[in-house]
């Protein structure tokens, strides 16, 4: 009996490292798109109170961009233009504005894996 439970045991950790666990392939998947490029380029003017941003995504994974404003006035409200989803080879134009005069603009993006 003593040598069943042996071989038993054996053969369990044999499998154990010949099978990997099905989480490591996740990990792994996660790892890769993660590794890969990613982020729309940008560029940004600003002439007098409007703001404009051009985006090209030129990478595999879908980048939604949306455009943000910080106006200089206290009293200006600042703007945030709607979301734009741009997948593969995808190009946008963006467009805010203040008021008066603009303090800050600036671009976020946010990875929507394909």
């Amino acid at each position: 009996m003593r040598t069943s439970w042996r071989s038993a045991s054996v053969l369990g950790v044999v499998a154990a490292l010949v099978c990997p666990a099905p989480t490591a392939a996740v990990s792994q998947a996660h790892r890769e798109s993660a590794a890969r490029p990613f982020g729309a380029d940008c560029s940004v003017y600003v002439e007098g109170s409007r703001a404009t941003a051009y985006c090209h995504n030129p990478y595999m994974d879908t980048d939604r961009v949306q455009l943000h404003v910080e106006c200089e006035r206290w009293w200006d409200v600042d703007a945030d233009s709607k979301p734009v989803e741009l997948g593969p080879t995808g190009r946008a134009t963006l467009s805010e504005r203040c008021w008066k005069e603009i303090r800050t603009v600036w671009v976020s993006h946010l990875r929507r894996p394909s």
